[in-house]
């Protein structure tokens, strides 16, 4: 039921329900429904980052990157819960934390059938089926499901303490 302004516009936008990839990475032979999309890809390859933040100086593959960015430096968030009033920086932010008054989980497991309101959810339940820990300590091996579970490792090597008690200082 979507409306485009242009027929190219309508027939890239149709490639995201046919699951259409006519164009792909030179290098890696990943697919995607657009030129400009392998164009964007293409810069993680080459570590290219045009658009740069003109407070702090960070860069980004793409410009919207950038713009989400910015908001860290305005406090803007444009984008708001007509359930609750709570905003956000970004539209997808806005999308999962709405999941969170409907109850939806768009994305079930196929092997025991759990849902997820996330894909990274369930990419990382899905994790408890085959095993996988893509994650390893360079110093010890040991390996984890999910990269936050490997930078709270890794401080039991380094001695980071990152969280203090406001009342006592320990």
């Amino acid at each position: 039921g979507k409306r485009f302004t242009s027929s190219v516009k309508l027939e890239i936008h149709q490639r995201h329900h046919t699951r259409e990839k006519p164009y792909s990475c030179n290098q890696c032979g990943k697919s995607f429904a657009t030129s400009s999309y392998v164009t964007i890809h293409n810069r993680t390859h080459t570590g290219e980052k045009p658009y740069s933040c003109g407070q702090c100086g960070k860069s980004f593959s793409q410009f919207g990157h950038l713009t989400v960015h910015q908001r860290t430096h305005t406090g803007e968030k444009p984008h708001s819960c007509t359930q609750c009033g709570m905003s956000f920086t970004t539209s997808s932010s806005l999308t999962i934390h709405q999941r969170t008054h409907t109850g939806e989980k768009p994305y079930s497991c196929d092997q025991c059938g759990m849902s997820f309101t996330t894909s990274s959810s369930l990419t990382i339940h899905q994790r408890t089926h085959t095993g996988e820990k893509p994650y390893s300590c360079d110093q010890c091996g040991k390996s984890f499901t999910q990269l936050n579970n490997l930078i709270v490792h890794q401080r039991t090597h380094t001695g980071e303490k990152p969280y203090s008690c406001d009342q006592c200082e320990k």
